[in-house]
């Protein structure tokens, strides 16, 4: 009980807020870009079946540090009444890779699993890399939030990339189809969640906002936020989907890339052993 209580008063702890390119965010892209190294260099041995068990035991872990983050901003400031901070409702483009981590986990190998492991391995892989790379203003003064935060987004790359390693994902364009109807659905499921909390009310007193697709709400997404009030709710919305495909292509191409560079580097190896 004493351990529980000092690592509870650790994640409690307040202290500054980080920066952006500080040498807290620099730590934890550090930590990203190892473990990442790492996942791929062992991936490749991994089974299917290992693999599958790593993807549903990290969706576990990011799903229950939710669960810390989502207690922590409903009693805040030593409160014992519940007061829901509604803006961090659990259904932003950056929490879906929990719940599809856990359906990829449950679910048998065949054409959902691999749309799921798909989607992981594009449209999350970017979703996460933008917050690693610019966090702009997810860190907050809680040490336990920045640390939840930081595991969350920084393990969307690692699984990501680990997934294209073990060949769990292949290299290939018809990819990128796999993960469509996944985002389709995230994306649909986020727009009702957004009438849903206009016609309830929700939206007169709160920032409720998921995906930052809302008509009713304010957009902070660096770009796409120039476009969120200059065009029809519609026109947007079909914009936000096109775009964030083309950076799930990105991505796929990017690692088709790096994996074409990973194969000449070990066929150069022989000849040089030779020379």
């Amino acid at each position: 009980m004493e351990l529980w209580k000092t690592i509870l008063a650790f994640l409690d702890t307040q202290a500054a807020t980080p920066t952006t390119f500080g040498a807290y965010h620099i730590l934890w892209l550090t930590i990203m870009t190892v473990a990442t190294v790492l996942a791929v260099v062992f991936g490749r041995r991994h089974s299917s079946k290992t693999v599958t068990n790593v993807v549903l035991g990290t969706a576990i872990l990011v799903f229950l540090l939710e669960i810390y983050k989502q207690i922590n901003f409903t009693f805040q400031d030593g409160s014992v009444e519940p007061v829901y901070q509604w803006y961090i409702f659990p259904w932003q483009f950056c929490s879906t890779p929990m719940y599809i981590g856990l359906l990829a986990g449950i679910i048998r190998k065949g054409r959902i699993h691999d749309s799921l492991c798909a989607y992981l391995s594009t449209y999350a892989i970017f979703a996460g890399l933008a917050v690693m790379i610019y966090p702009g203003n997810v860190f907050v003064e809680c040490v336990g939030i920045n640390i939840q935060t930081m595991i969350c987004h920084g393990s969307m790359v690692v699984i990501g990339a680990y997934l294209y390693a073990s060949g769990h994902v292949k290299l290939h364009f018809k990819t990128v189809l796999k993960a469509m109807p996944v985002f389709a659905v995230c994306v649909c499921i986020a727009v009702g969640l957004n009438e849903w909390a206009h016609a309830v009310g929700i939206t007169e007193n709160h920032n409720f906002n998921m995906f930052y697709v809302s008509p009713y709400g304010e957009c902070v997404l660096p770009v796409y936020s120039l476009i969120h009030n200059a065009v029809p709710f519609p026109v947007n919305l079909f914009i936000y989907i096109l775009g964030f495909t083309a950076a799930a292509s990105v991505i796929l191409l990017m690692a088709k890339g790096i994996a074409r560079l990973g194969r000449k580097q070990r066929h150069r190896r022989p000849e040089a052993v030779e020379a």
